[in-house]
C-alpha cells in the first residue's frame, strides 16, 4: 500500500510526526491548565506552533518553529485535569477520635461538701483527692460557698476529664485532666462596659429616688459614699434635690449581667451644686475629684456610721441615766446590734477595751492632734487592738449597748488637741488633692467626662420633653 504514494510524501509524513511528538513530550506539564491545547502544523514547511492563548503552557521549546500558515491543519490535544489529593487521613482520624465530653451540674448548697459533691457526680474520693493535689490552682477546689456552681465533665469511657468551679458569671475555676495528672487555672472573662445615665428628684429619700430612676441600692450606697463628706444623707438632704449620676453597665454576650462604678456624678443639695469624677493616676489608683482636681474625699469621715441621730453634742445635756446636768462631748447613733462602725479616718489604734461608762470602746489617734472615740460596742472588730493601724473605712468594731446606756447606740466623739468638738459641723481637713505631676493628664481625662456627661443629659432632656408631648 505504501507504493501508492510517492517517497517523498511519505518522508514528509514521517518527519512531520516526529516533530509533533517531540513538540508535546517536551511542553511543560506542571503549570498547564486542564483544557483544550490547540498546536497548528505546517506539512509544507514542517513547523508546528500553539495556536491560540487557552493554555498556559509556551511550545516555542519546540525548537526554531516558523508560526503557520491560515491553511495549515491543526491538531488538538486534550490534557485530563489532575486527580484531587487524597484528604490527610491522620488529620481526619484525630478529628474524629476527640471525645465529646459529658458535664452535669450540681448547685452548691449549705452543708454541702467537695466528697459529697464528688460522690453525686459518680466519683469516689480517691479521684476528688487526685484532682484537689494537682498542679496550679487544683487545690482551690476545697473552697466552696454556697450558691456557686460546680460542674464534672467525662469523657467516653466515663473518666473524669474536668472540673469547672463557676464562681460568679466572670470567674470560674477550671481544673482539668493532662498527661501529667490534673492542673487547675482561674478563667475571667472580661465583660463589655457600657456608659449608662440616671437622674432623679428628691421627694422623700435618696435611696427611694436612685430605685426609682433605676439604680440598684449598691449604687445607691456608692453614690452617697462619694457624696459623704459634703452632704450629711440623713439631714442635709432636702425635698427637690436632684442628683444625675454617669455609671458602668456589664455585659455578656450581648446581655446586661450587672453593674460597674459610678463614673461621674452631680448633685445639687439646697441649691448647691456638687460634681464628682472617678480619676486613675499614672500609679493605678482610682479615686473621685471634683473638676478643679480637688479630692471629694475629706481625711474623715462625716459620720461613722449610716444611722440617725438619737442625741447631739450639748455640752449642757442632762444625763439620761444619772439625771444630772452633764456634757454630752460626742453624738450618738442609734442603730441594731451588730452594725458595723467604720474608722472616721487613717490612725493608730490608741485604746481598744473596757473603758468604765463608755463601755467597750476604740480610741483612734490621727494626724494633726485629732482623735475619734467610738463607745458602747457589742465588739471590736477583727485584729482591733492597741497599736493596729487601720484606714478610713475599715471597720472597728459593732453596735451594742455595753456600759452605762438605756439602749444599743454608738456614741462618737471628735477631739482636737484634747478638747472635744461636734463632729457633725467642725470643718473638716481636706484630702489631698491630685498632685501638680498628674494635673495636666487629669484636666485632659476631667474634660472628657464633662463633656460625655453633658451629652447624656441633653439626650436624657430632650427624651423627657418628648414623653411628655
Amino acid at each position: 500500500m505504501l507504493k501508492m504514494f510517492p517517497k517523498t510524501h511519505i518522508t514528509i509524513a514521517a518527519a512531520t510526526t516526529i516533530v509533533v511528538a517531540a513538540a508535546i513530550l517536551m511542553s511543560p506539564s506542571a503549570n498547564v491548565e486542564a483544557n483544550r491545547m490547540a498546536y497548528a502544523l505546517d506539512l509544507d514547511e514542517g513547523t508546528v506552533s500553539k495556536s491560540g492563548n487557552r493554555g498556559s503552557a509556551s511550545v516555542e521549546q519546540a525548537g526554531d518553529l516558523k508560526k503557520p500558515t491560515p491553511d495549515s491543519p491543526v491538531v488538538t490535544v486534550i490534557k485530563e485535569p489532575e486527580p484531587p489529593k487524597a484528604l490527610d487521613t491522620a488529620t481526619a482520624a484525630a478529628e474524629a477520635s476527640e471525645p465529646e465530653l459529658q458535664w452535669q451540674e450540681y448547685r452548691i448548697k449549705s452543708g454541702d461538701t467537695l466528697s459529697s459533691l464528688f460522690s453525686k457526680a459518680g466519683f469516689n474520693d480517691g479521684v476528688m483527692l487526685s484532682v484537689i493535689h494537682g498542679d496550679g490552682e487544683a487545690d482551690k477546689l476545697q473552697r466552696l460557698y454556697a450558691g456557686e456552681r460546680i460542674s464534672f465533665a467525662t469523657d467516653d469511657t466515663g473518666e473524669l476529664a474536668a472540673v469547672d468551679l463557676q464562681r460568679n458569671l466572670l470567674e470560674t475555676l477550671r481544673v482539668e485532666k493532662t498527661e501529667d495528672g490534673f492542673k487547675g487555672e482561674t478563667v475571667v472573662r472580661e465583660p463589655d462596659v457600657k456608659p449608662a445615665f440616671a437622674s432623679g428628684i428628691i421627694d422623700g429619700s435618696l435611696y427611694v429616688a436612685a430605685r426609682e430612676a433605676g439604680l440598684s441600692d449598691r449604687l445607691s450606697m456608692e453614690m452617697a459614699g462619694i457624696f459623704g463628706w459634703n452632704i450629711d444623707f440623713v439631714y442635709d438632704v432636702r425635698k427637690g434635690d436632684r442628683f444625675e449620676v454617669v455609671y458602668e453597665e456589664l455585659y455578656l454576650d450581648g446581655e446586661k449581667f450587672d453593674t460597674g462604678n459610678i463614673l461621674s456624678a452631680r448633685f445639687v443639695n439646697q441649691g448647691k451644686e456638687v460634681i464628682a469624677l472617678q480619676y486613675t493616676d499614672s500609679n493605678g489608683d482610682t479615686d473621685y475629684y471634683s473638676p478643679d482636681g480637688s479630692s471629694m474625699r475629706k481625711a474623715f469621715l462625716r459620720t461613722p456610721i449610716n444611722a440617725r441621730v438619737s442625741s447631739s453634742f450639748n455640752l449642757q445635756r442632762r444625763h439620761p441615766v444619772l439625771d444630772v446636768v452633764r456634757p454630752h462631748e460626742g453624738t450618738d447613733y442609734a442603730a441594731p446590734p451588730g452594725t458595723p462602725i467604720k474608722a472616721a479616718g487613717h490612725g493608730r489604734v490608741q485604746f481598744a477595751g473596757w473603758k468604765g461608762g463608755y463601755g467597750r470602746t476604740v480610741i483612734l489617734k490621727h494626724g494633726d492632734n485629732i482623735t475619734t472615740l467610738y463607745a458602747h460596742m457589742s465588739r471590736l472588730g477583727k485584729g482591733i487592738k492597741n497599736g493596729t493601724r487601720v484606714k478610713q473605712g475599715d471597720t472597728i468594731g459593732h453596735v451594742g449597748s455595753s456600759g452605762m446606756v438605756t439602749g444599743p447606740h454608738l456614741h462618737y466623739e471628735f477631739r482636737v488637741n484634747g478638747s472635744p468638738r461636734n463632729s457633725r459641723t467642725v470643718k473638716l481637713p481636706d484630702a489631698k488633692p491630685v498632685p501638680k505631676s498628674e494635673m495636666a493628664r487629669f484636666k485632659s481625662a476631667a474634660d472628657q467626662q464633662v463633656a460625655r456627661f453633658e451629652l447624656f443629659r441633653q439626650d436624657y432632656q430632650q427624651l423627657a420633653l418628648a414623653a411628655d408631648e
